[in-house]
This record gives C-alpha cells, sequence and structure tokens, in this order.
C-alpha cells in the first residue's frame, strides 16, 4: 500500500476472488456492465469528517488528478478517458451531506469504521485472480435495535408536535440494527444487491468495511445536458389490495408531493432557468414484498455545473430528510439514536459526461464484527406512529432475511 497526496490517497493492486466469475470483480451500483470484467483499481480517497475540509471539493479534485474531470458536466465527452481510465465509484454518508448543509452534527455512528467520503477510480487493464481460500461458515446472530418500538412511536410523535408548531412540514425518522456475524459478510452483501427491483443494487468495499446496497431510488443522473432524481415515498404490502391502498391514500400521496416539490427546488438551483420539469408523478413500482410511489424530476443541466456543486445541491436527498431540508436535519439530528452510517446517502458511479448515484436506503454495511441496517419513513402530520413503526420494519424485513440466507 503506497500513501499519495495530502488526503490520505491509496494507490492498491486489486484482487479478486477467482470462483465469483468476471461479471463480480467491479460491483459497484451503476458501473458499466460492459466493464466490469475488465476493471482494476487505480487508485482510491478514504476521507472522514474528522479530517476536516470539504468533502464535495475532495472529490471533485481526486477525480480530477486521475484523469476524470467533472468540473463541468455539459462538456462533451468523446472516446475514453486517459490512460485507460473508465470512471470511478464515490460515496457519500449521509453525514456529509448533512454537512455540505451546514446541518449540525447528529448521534455517534454505530459503525465509526465506516468513512464518510470513499473514492475508487477503475482503469482498464488485466484482472489479476488469486485463489479463493477455504469457505468460511457463515452465520449472523440476533439483530439489536437502536430504539425500542415505543421510542420510535415517540420520535414520530416529536415530529408531529413540530409539525404542530410549524418547525417543519416533514421529516424522515430513520432507525438501526446491528447484529454480530462470522464468515465472511461479502457473499451475504451481495445477496442483498441481487434483491429484485435493486436499481442500485452492489458492494462497495474496503479496509475492514463493507456496503451492501438494494436501492430502487435514483438520488441524482446526469447524461446528455440533463439531471434527474426519482424521489421514492408511500410505501404498502405487495398485493392489490396494497396498492389500491396506494393509490387511493390521501396522506401518501400529500407526503410524496411535498418532497417532489423539495426536490424541484434542488434541482432549481443547478438548472437552466425554467427547465424543471416532473414526469411519472405518483407512479407505483415494486420492490421485493412493497408497492412504493416514485415520480421523476428532470432538467437541464446550467452552464459550467460541476460535480461538488451537483452534490452540494442534492445531499443529501430530499426524500430522507425532510422539508425545509434543513430543519428537517436539525430535528433529525436531535431525535435519532445511533447515527445514519452507510445509510441516506450516495453510491454510484461517476465518468466525464455521466453521473449516476442511488441514495443508499435498503442498505447493509459490515464494520468488521456487526451487520448494520437502517429503515425509517417520511413523518407527517396524519402519521399513525405505530404505523410508521411497522413500516419500517416492513422495509427492513427482506433485507434481514436476505443477509441471514433465508
Amino acid at each position: 500500500m503506497r500513501k499519495v497526496g495530502p488526503y490520505g490517497v491509496e494507490t492498491l493492486p486489486y484482487v479478486c476472488d477467482a470462483d465469483l466469475g468476471p461479471a463480480t470483480y467491479v460491483d459497484v451500483p451503476a458501473a458499466p456492465a460492459g466493464c466490469r470484467g475488465a476493471l482494476t483499481e487505480r487508485a482510491r480517497l478514504h476521507w472522514s469528517r474528522a479530517d476536516g475540509g470539504d468533502p464535495a471539493a475532495l472529490a471533485e479534485e481526486f477525480l480530477a488528478a486521475h484523469g476524470l474531470p467533472l468540473h463541468d458536466l455539459t462538456r462533451p465527452v468523446t472516446g475514453r478517458h486517459g490512460d485507460g481510465v473508465c470512471g470511478a465509484a464515490l460515496y457519500l454518508s449521509a453525514a456529509a451531506g448533512a454537512l455540505l448543509t451546514g446541518a449540525p452534527t447528529g448521534a455517534p455512528e454505530p459503525a465509526p469504521t465506516l468513512p464518510d467520503l470513499v473514492v475508487v477510480v477503475y482503469q482498464h487493464g488485466r484482472v489479476r485472480i488469486t485463489p479463493p481460500g477455504p469457505p468460511r461458515r457463515w452465520w449472523l446472530g440476533e439483530w439489536t435495535e437502536s430504539w425500542t418500538p415505543r421510542e420510535h412511536a415517540a420520535a414520530v410523535d416529536a415530529v408531529r408536535a413540530a409539525i404542530g408548531r410549524g418547525d417543519v412540514y416533514q421529516s424522515n425518522i430513520v432507525g438501526h440494527a446491528a447484529a454480530p456475524y462470522t464468515g465472511d459478510p461479502l457473499p451475504a452483501l451481495r445477496r442483498l444487491g441481487a434483491l429484485p427491483g435493486a436499481r442500485y443494487g452492489g458492494v462497495l468495499t474496503g479496509d475492514g468495511w463493507a456496503i451492501g446496497c438494494a436501492s430502487p431510488e435514483t438520488l441524482v443522473e446526469v447524461t446528455d445536458g440533463q439531471v434527474i432524481t426519482r424521489p421514492i415515498k408511500g410505501t404498502r404490502p405487495a398485493t392489490a389490495a396494497g396498492r389500491a391502498e396506494l393509490l387511493a391514500s390521501a396522506k401518501e400521496r400529500a407526503e410524496h408531493i411535498m418532497i417532489v416539490d423539495l426536490e424541484r427546488n434542488d434541482l432549481a438551483r443547478i438548472a437552466r432557468t425554467g427547465s424543471v420539469t416532473v414526469d411519472d408523478l405518483f407512479a407505483v413500482r415494486r420492490w421485493c414484498d412493497l408497492w412504493q410511489a416514485e415520480s421523476t424530476v428532470r432538467a437541464t443541466v446550467a452552464d459550467g455545473l460541476g460535480l461538488a456543486d451537483l452534490l452540494r445541491a442534492t445531499c443529501p436527498g430530499g426524500s430522507v430528510t425532510g422539508a425545509p431540508k434543513l430543519a428537517a436535519l436539525t430535528q433529525i439530528s436531535a431525535l435519532e439514536p445511533v447515527g445514519r452510517g452507510a445509510s441516506m446517502g450516495a453510491l454510484g458511479w461517476v465518468a466525464p459526461g455521466r453521473v449516476d448515484l442511488g441514495l443508499t436506503i435498503r442498505t447493509a454495511a459490515a464494520d468488521g464484527q456487526r451487520l448494520h441496517t437502517w429503515a425509517g419513513g417520511g413523518i407527517t402530520w396524519d402519521s399513525d406512529p405505530y404505523a410508521e413503526v411497522a413500516e419500517a420494519a416492513a422495509k427492513t424485513t427482506p433485507i434481514r432475511a436476505t443477509l441471514a440466507g433465508r
């Protein structure tokens, strides 16, 4: 391992398991499918809030230094990038996103070994294969919640009281759980990424940590001068009755449209004037055993928009914060018992002319000793506290079953 530059940059050899097959050499969400069997790691950046500085600017500077200039996302791209570079994985935690908005620091992180920013640059080259070791038995212990159902319900009541005072219109409240494990967590995290409906399914790993994502939600996508976000709000069981109930729910529709308006405002900060539009308002999609409502907000990118300004405008995602965003983040930091860790952040692929980042909902992380999951929901004045507790449990049930191998 070799240290490079002032920000803890590491240049590492690429190693993969021979029995996984070429499609899993690089399993980063949104990485080009046709490239995954021919990519090797060129360089990486790990950053944590304690390091100081601006994570959005650090990411843009690091990528430019390694052949991926993203300071102007409107520039046309022709051919392959310098020195065989293909693109990069980009991960930004919810805490780092909150930092970009000026929100207060939240509760301590349950998995402090996880960085807050990871950038991994990949190039085309010969993949070095190492023989797999003997299989390690996988065991996953009991889950311990970061709060009880009663404490979760009390947080919902606190949000409703804040709405009554006019402090916020909506806040998204997230709970956490952890379970001990033995064995290699990567197969379990890969199973998670393969769940049906996981638009951003995949795994990102580092020294002593790994993140597995099965997110269906687009935080931000930029291609051909267009910027898109697809907020998801509103959940019901994936039955005919559940779909009808979701479509008929005034509460879910009001919650959803509130976030769509927030996302329209976020994109307007980085778009050409008058170009923001909404497509497919409140469209019902399926993820595993759940129906969810999704909208598409689209705009034309303003001239000269760079990656750093894109991250500042869109992180953290409005569907996992609330409205107004800064007021909701302030309330979240006071109510949630632990930090959001790998959840509710951004994870995906970036390259000149293309940014495709998923919102890290339906996400788990391993820190060397425990697996971590997070789940929650948006709270409005009409929210029923124990129904919100049940909704969070419904979201995390398929994740925990998949991690356990069921």
